[in-house]
Formats: C-alpha cells, structure tokens, sequence
C-alpha cells in the first residue's frame, strides 16, 4: 500500500522539525503489519532564511529518506493540490492520501465556499487518477488567527461543515474518504511553536488523526500511541536552528 501526504506548512515542516509525517512514518513502521510505501515527489523541508523549501535538516535522523516523499508546501492549499493531484496520483501509484490543508486557502486566497469547491475537485481529480484510491481529510484545527479574528473563524466553522458535507456526497465503496476528527485537546498554546505550525506534541495529535482513522474504519495499523523512542538518534540542532525554533515564524 502506498500513502501519500498532502498539506501545506504544517505538513511539509521547516528546517530542524521532526514533522507529523515523521510520526506517521514511526506508527506505519510499527503497526502496519504489511508492506507499504511512502510516496510523493518531494522530500524537502522549508527553509525559513531562504523562503524556500530547499532544506534536508530534519530533525531526526531516524527518518528514512524514502519516507520522507510527500506532496506538501509552504503557502499552498487546496486552490493548489487540485490542479496538480491527478498527474501525482498517477505518477507515485498512490493508494492512501492523507490530507491536511484550507487554513492557507482561507487565510489568504478564497473564501470558504470556493476552498469547498476546490476540494471538490481535489477528490474528483485523484480519482481519475486511480478510482479506487482512499482519502482521509482533516478539517481546519485551531490556529492563532481564528482566536482573534471573529469573521475569519467562522470561515474555518463553515468551511469544516462544508468540508464535512463533501466527504458525505463523495464518500464511496470502491474509493471511501473519511473525514478525521480534529486533534482530540488540541492547544495551540502547547501543542505549536507559533499558533499555528505543530510542535512535537502537536505532530503526535496530528499524526493520531489520521491514524485514528484509518483503524477505526478501515482497520489499518494500530490505535495510536506516541512513541518514546529511545533508539531514535536526534540530530543536535545548531544555534541558529534552536533560536528559530523558539520564535515565532510565517
């Protein structure tokens, strides 16, 4: 089975972060029970100093380079994974999207009516792709700008029911799509390191999202259970890094 993750910064991560994907990548390797493979055609992180997404620094070294495949950048939603979905799809054989996007969407390019659309046609453009392929999306979760911004926030409630309602009128038996539930407790005060983008307990409720559902309705992998991980060797990051992961960042 092959599983591909599809977001925007939160997933694509920057420079020194250990990524929910990282995570996701720990509990297949543990609970899956069968071959898979992780698939997409970049392997980057973003580099906050150079504005691009030109970094390898993860923050673990643990991390396979093959595991590091994704569809996912720095400023991109879903007005930008529909048109380039069905060509991935097709090109990497993917049989599982995981699919973290909209807060982008809506924070600086449509309003939540239009980002509905273009998911829409996200899920209609996979599956021309390959029509068997299954899909679990994540609403909107929690972000800084929605706790002070009042119109801005009721976008994200509406673009959820509206997300919602699509995984409804397109979920079906040959090609299902699950709508994960948001990060059970999340806290952007906690769980990120700027309001918005994840920090390590952040990736962890991330990462059991997706994980949850799967397991529960498909009955791929295990219950989630964030992992200790005393084997994994961290990379040490150096002063630079550790300054930018304790300040605020786009």
């Amino acid at each position: 089975m092959r599983f591909m993750f599809v977001g925007d910064s939160m997933t694509i991560g920057r420079a020194g972060d250990f990524t929910w994907r990282y995570r996701m990548w720990q509990h297949l390797d543990a609970s899956f029970g069968g071959p898979y493979d992780i698939v997409g055609p970049r392997t980057e992180l973003y580099d906050t100093t150079a504005n691009a997404p030109l970094s390898y620094e993860y923050g673990a070294l643990a991390f396979p380079p093959a595991a590091r495949r994704h569809l996912a950048g720095w400023g991109e939603g879903w007005l930008h994974m529909a048109p380039v979905i069905r060509e991935t799809v097709a090109a990497d054989k993917a049989d599982v999207l995981l699919v973290s996007l909209g807060l982008i969407d809506l924070g600086f390019y449509t309003d939540s009516t239009r980002t509905a659309a273009n998911a829409h046609r996200f899920i209609t453009e996979a599956r021309a792709a390959n029509p068997r392929i299954r899909m679990v999306l994540l609403p909107v979760i929690p972000n800084i700008r929605a706790r002070t911004d009042a119109p801005f926030a009721a976008e994200c409630d509406r673009f959820n029911e509206l997300l919602a309602k699509t995984v409804a009128d397109l979920d079906a038996a040959a090609s299902p799509v699950l709508l994960a539930s948001s990060p059970e407790s999340y806290a952007i005060d906690t769980d990120t390191y700027d309001g918005t983008h994840p920090g390590p307990s952040g990736e962890h409720k991330l990462a059991g999202a997706f994980a949850g559902a799967m397991h529960q309705a498909w009955g791929l992998g295990g219950p989630y259970a964030p992992e200790t991980s005393a084997h994994v060797r961290l990379r040490p990051p150096s002063f630079v890094e550790a300054v930018r992961r304790t300040s605020p960042t786009g």
